[in-house]
Order: structure tokens, then sequence, then C-alpha cells
């Protein structure tokens, strides 16, 4: 995949919380809805689910269609200088957001921040939730039965519920 012309809309890179997430409620078609091409992964990312899925903890069938870009010389090289505390998929995913003008989707505060101290825009699995309710691909309380399953399933959300976000 390349860099979208200017007039293609941003690209956001997913990494794998916010791949499992969605995965793991049998609902990556929300993504898919609200960004459709511009959607898309790193090498990283992918083979940090892959390893999800090895492991028997997210199902293989989720992210089939997914693209999965190829990383630049100077994003490979940037990544490479990123935090190593971040993961080699938030790293990734952060130099292509960076150098190619998209968006981060990640729920790693640690790769949030770094991604804000570098002008990227971030969302992650809540905003993504509300940004589907607010664009009438969920009702609230589809949004907020995803999140209590997402929840169930291990995600570490700081709310029960999408109620306050909404009022936003």
């Amino acid at each position: 995949m390349d860099s979208p012309s200017p007039m293609t809309t941003p690209l956001t890179l997913l990494d794998n919380t916010v791949l499992s997430n969605f995965a793991l409620v049998g609902r990556p078609d929300i993504v898919q809805h609200l960004w459709a091409d511009a959607a898309c992964t790193t090498p990283a990312a992918k083979a940090e689910y892959q390893t999800g899925i090895t492991a028997g903890l997210v199902p293989a069938t989720a992210w089939t269609d997914l693209p999965v870009v190829t990383l630049t010389e100077t994003e490979t090289a940037f990544a490479a200088g990123l935090p190593p505390r971040l993961g080699a998929g938030e790293r990734t995913c952060l130099a292509v957001a960076l150098h190619r003008q998209g968006r981060l989707a990640s729920d790693d505060q640690d790769a949030r921040s770094v991604a804000r101290r570098h002008g990227v825009s971030t969302t992650g699995t809540l905003g993504i939730l509300v940004l589907g309710v607010r664009r009438g691909l969920l009702s609230k309380n589809e949004a907020n039965a995803l999140l209590k399953g997402m929840i169930a399933a291990g995600y570490r959300s700081p709310v029960t519920d999408l109620d306050s976000l909404l009022s936003q």
C-alpha cells in the first residue's frame, strides 16, 4: 500500500490492541466502515496479532482483508529511534502515521503520548466506538454492549460505558 494522494482520507494505523479488541467482539467491520481503504496496519503490528492467533487468543479470520503497509526506509529508521518501551507494532504504526500524515489508533498511553508530541492525531478503542455511534453505525446500547464484551475479554478500559464520552 502506497501513500495516499492528497485528496484521499488519511491513513488510520491500527495497533495490535485495537485489532484484538474489535476482533474479540467480532466487529472489525466497524473500523472498515469508518475508514474503508484508509484503515491499515504494519507488518510488526500484524505479527503481534498473529502471535495472538497462534496462542488461540484472537480469531484468525477477523482482519484477513486489512491492508498491511510496507514501511519506507525513513519510517523504519524513525520507528527504530522511538522509545523501546513501545512495542514494535506501536513504533511502526506511529512512524507510518507521522510520515504519511495519518492517525494512530492505539490504546497504549505511552504510544499516544509520543504520537501527540510528534503532532500525530490519535484515537483508540473508545474513540472508535464513540465515532461509530456518532456516525450511525451503532446505537449507544450496541456500542456499550461491545465495550462490555471487550472488557470481559480482557480490555482494561478506563470507563465501563460510553455515556460520558458520548455527552462530550
